[in-house]
């Protein structure tokens, strides 16, 4: 079945037909945003956007905390909504969703004032005697917030909470696959007072959004695809607009051989199936040493027959459903591509017989080895996959060898070997005896090196990142006349010439900078 379908009507007009992963069934029709609605809804925020950028950073937050009450209030329809759209557990969509939502509310509304207040930064040198610097954090204006479809709540109120507070307005253009998850984000900031223009959600595809990152944006912040973010960047640089791209992973788990098993066991089975493995920075890639790989294979495999699936989307299920349609074929692909070159198959590797909808089996891949799909393609599904290492220096080797390079995760019983290796992993956040917890603190900037993508979200950084950094100078002291001011002359050359000998010729000058 397909989850969802672009349909062409009369006049050229786009129609989104979308089915739930669940059982198939109809969800709705949505309208896909031509280039026309997406110039309207931008000139719409711009004409917004003065007003809500001169009110006090409190103020926004004001609303923001509105907002949140909302999410807690209309947490049931929420849930609902997106389990309907997507098929995620109810505990993935609790904690994903909910939780996530409601620690990043809160977080920057309640510290927004602070991080965006005026920095001063002393100066060195000579300057420091005559100069002072302030660095001041304004709004960018109109930013453009794409959003992909396996966190479609979480994915699109964090970026446009972020933007808001910083005095943006924005355009929020989330997944054709979860459009009503979007259209949720705004409904909630709509009823929490946000004025009409700050928030707009446009429904549409891959179309829609390229007619929003052309249409003349101060920003475009996105998620998603590695082929599309590389799209994404080359429209923004052509463009010399900022962006941000969190874009895929191959992540890798290194498990040496002093760990707990069964912990490490754990760390395998949450890290690879969460969300039914759909999440940027689970992890792919299982890296264990020798003397543990047959203890942690027997644990691994043991844990996921246990799992349960279903379509009752209660609190019963632990692995939900796939979410689109197109997914489902790459993990076929890659879970027989390793069956063909050696991998063996413990548990799973189908989809579910007994369940309707797009529900693949937990899959447990062992023996694997660096030349499979597997081991070098994102699979974004519930698949573990585990290959035998020799030693730490083959581990660190193999984890480096990827493309791409979001997070990763060190698991030991010895933390400085954890840490040690920790340091030697090129991704762009690494975690010792857990597993993808860096998103989820709002207090650490998160992204990824090489492919996985460019800046950071989250932070103090993360949110400034919305803004235009502007330092203002002004002099500690009332001045008659400019020092560098004309006519130049030999005894201004001279002058320079003496403190230019005394700064960096004499100890004292040395130590002054």
């Amino acid at each position: 079945m397909a989850i969802v379908e672009t349909l062409e009507l009369a006049g050229g007009r786009r129609v989104l037909r979308l089915q739930s992963p669940v059982d198939g069934s109809p969800i709705g029709e949505f309208p896909c945003a031509d280039p026309d609605e997406v110039a309207a809804a931008i000139r719409a925020a711009r004409a917004a956007q003065p007003a809500w950028a001169a009110l006090d950073v409190r103020q926004r937050a004001a609303i923001v905390l509105r907002a949140r009450d909302l999410v807690v209030e209309r947490q049931d329809e929420i849930v609902a909504t997106v389990m309907r759209e997507t098929g995620k557990s109810l505990q993935d969509t609790l904690s994903m969703e909910i939780f996530a939502s409601l620690d990043f509310m809160s977080y920057y509304a309640k510290r927004a004032a602070k991080m965006l207040a005026p920095t001063k930064v002393g100066l060195h040198g000579m300057m420091a005697m005559i100069k002072k610097l302030t660095v001041t954090y304004r709004p960018m204006g109109v930013v453009g917030v794409i959003t992909p479809w396996n966190a479609p709540f979480v994915l699109g109120i964090n970026p446009t909470t972020q933007a808001l507070l910083a005095g943006n307005a924005v355009i929020l253009k989330g997944s054709e696959v979860t459009p009503s998850a979007s259209l949720l984000v705004a409904d909630i900031y709509r009823q929490a007072g946000l004025a009409e223009g700050l928030l707009q959600v446009l429904t549409g595809d891959g179309r829609t959004g390229a007619a929003l990152v052309e249409g003349g944006v101060n920003k475009i912040s996105f998620t998603g695809s590695v082929p599309t973010g590389r799209r994404i960047g080359e429209a923004c640089g052509r463009q010399l607009i900022p962006c941000t791209l969190e874009l895929g992973g191959t992540d890798a788990m290194i498990v040496c051989d002093d760990v707990d098993v069964n912990m490490a066991a754990d760390g395998v089975l949450i890290g690879s199936y969460m969300n039914c493995g759909q999440y940027c920075c689970g992890t792919q890639r299982v890296l264990a040493l020798a003397g543990v790989y047959d203890d942690l294979v027997k644990s691994v495999a043991d844990k996921a027959a246990t799992l349960r699936q279903g379509a009752k989307l209660g609190g019963d299920e632990d692995v939900g459903a796939v979410i689109w349609d197109k997914q489902v074929t790459i993990i076929e692909r890659h879970v027989h591509d390793a069956v063909a070159k050696g991998a063996r198959l413990l548990v799973g590797g189908k989809r579910s017989q007994a369940l309707g909808g797009l529900y693949f089996e937990p899959t447990v891949l062992v023996d694997c080895t660096s030349d499979m799909l597997v081991m070098r393609e994102e699979t974004f599904g519930p698949v573990v996959a585990i290959q035998k290492v020799k030693d730490e220096e083959e581990a660190i080797r193999l984890a480096n060898a990827a493309e791409c390079g979001l997070t990763g995760n060190v698991w030991s019983g010895d933390p400085n070997r954890a840490w040690r290796l920790a340091m030697r992993m090129e991704a762009g956040s690494v975690m010792i005896n857990d597993m993808a917890v860096t998103y989820g603190l709002p207090e650490a900037p998160f992204g990824g090196v090489k492919a996985s993508g460019v800046g950071r979200v989250n932070g103090t950084d993360g949110l400034r990142g919305y803004c235009q950094s502007v330092p203002v100078i002004t002099n500690r002291f009332k001045m008659k006349t400019l020092p560098a001011a004309y006519p130049y002359g030999i005894q201004k050359v001279a002058t320079l010439r003496k403190t230019i000998r005394f700064l960096w010729a004499s100890g004292l000058g040395r130590w002054f900078q």
